[in-house]
């Protein structure tokens, strides 16, 4: 049984017809082609589908379109409207991701720990950095860049 949900995402209001239980995710991905957001495990165990629901980073592989409906999405693609954000030109001055496939979800939890530190006035530490992304699973072995370069986006 098909509904319509209605959206904010990256600040467009976007609507769908789909079951309320599909995933956030295949209406980002399929519905209104935002590829930015990956699909890694379907179960919200590795991280790469990380989005933004009003400023709080939530997997979307298993976020069902009914409970984001009215709601605020941010995904990579619209994660500033100012350019890349501080953890992204981190990313790439330290070269830190390689096949890139879990970027877009670390780059969304990190970038919200990042604006926190910064509003706060105190930088992320390593073990402050490992801690955030305990949840995301980077498998080509960049992860110790990854973090560094997180700890220098925090001092800004």
């Amino acid at each position: 049984m098909s509904e319509t949900f209605t959206v904010v995402v990256n600040g467009v209001q976007r609507s769908i017809d789909a079951d309320p239980s599909t995933a956030l995710l295949w209406a980002l991905r399929d519905a209104w082609g935002l590829t930015g957001t990956r699909f890694g495990c379907g179960a919200g165990s590795c991280g790469a589908c990380t989005v933004w629901v009003d400023g709080v980073p939530t997997h979307s592989c298993d976020t069902p379109l009914w409970s984001v409906a009215g709601k605020d999405v941010t995904t990579v693609e619209g994660l500033t409207e100012q350019g890349p954000h501080p953890v992204q030109e981190a990313l790439i001055a330290h070269q830190a991701g390689q096949c890139g496939y879990c970027l877009s979800g670390i780059v969304m939890r990190s970038a919200a720990a990042v604006d926190e530190a910064r509003a706060a006035g105190k930088p992320l530490a390593e073990d402050d950095v490992r801690q955030c992304l305990d949840g995301h699973l980077c498998r080509c072995g960049a992860h110790n860049r990854i973090v560094r370069a997180i700890v220098e986006a925090s001092e800004g």
